[in-house]
């Protein structure tokens, strides 16, 4: 509805950050970006995104998300700031904010409401528990090589689909909730990652696909008090 945000948030907050860590001499700086910025994959499964591919985004979110790698490589070259840049695969895991797939479907389910699924539901992403996010943001601050670009993924490509079927039959839910709806703008049909590069730092995804979304599953179970609030929050604002 409003792309200036993302360029707001992304790339003029971005350079804010970079010059406030080039004014203090940080020690190195992690900018988190996203895969999204390669733009599209085919279907073939066996093409990954590596960190040669081309920067190629196609949305005003990725498109605002590449010029802010952009910017961090710039002061990289331009001011010789030490940087890491990580582009990771789509997040999952507890405090996720509910209008997310994952969380929104379970809460939906939760409360036998409908699930919408963006077009056919055929959409492919690789999902990364958050947990091992954060153990690779940790490896790369650490050891990554000044100046370079890791990618983080960890083989889970599921459909949109699949994932919502999954998590209604952990619940015991009904596959009638699922009501598909107008693909969203901009709707990419896959991403993928291949992760060589970060895992020759030593990093490997602790979570399975299978492991990670039943504990996520059981985690909003135990705290709907949680999702309740953040519900509520989201009505009064």
């Amino acid at each position: 509805r409003d792309p200036r945000v993302f360029v707001e948030t992304n790339v003029v907050g971005t350079q804010v950050l970079l010059e406030a860590a080039r004014r203090v001499g940080v020690a190195k700086f992690v900018h988190v970006s996203t895969d999204e910025v390669y733009g599209e994959l085919e279907l073939e499964p066996t093409t990954f995104f590596t960190e040669q591919t081309p920067v190629q985004p196609n949305s005003p979110y990725s498109a605002s998300k590449a010029a802010s790698d952009l910017f961090v490589q710039a002061y990289h070259q331009t001011f010789e700031l030490p940087m890491n840049i990580i582009r990771c695969s789509n997040n999952y895991g507890p405090y996720q904010y509910p209008e997310k797939l994952i969380p929104l479907t379970i809460s939906r389910a939760l409360n036998n409401e409908k699930i919408p699924i963006y077009g056919d539901g055929q959409n492919i992403r690789d999902w990364l528990h958050v947990l091992d996010h954060c153990a690779a943001i940790d490896v790369v601050l650490h050891h990554g090589v000044n100046g370079e670009v890791y990618n983080i993924g960890g083989h889970n490509e599921r459909t949109n689909l699949q994932v919502v079927k999954t998590i209604l039959h952990t619940l015991g839910k009904s596959q009638q909730l699922i009501e598909f709806v107008e693909d969203r703008l901009g709707h990419d049909k896959r991403y993928a990652i291949d992760p060589t590069k970060i895992e020759q730092l030593g990093w490997k995804p602790h979570f399975t696909f299978e492991s990670g979304i039943a504990q996520t599953i059981h985690w909003y179970v135990d705290n709907q008090a949680w999702l309740e609030h953040v519900h509520r929050r989201r009505i009064h604002m």
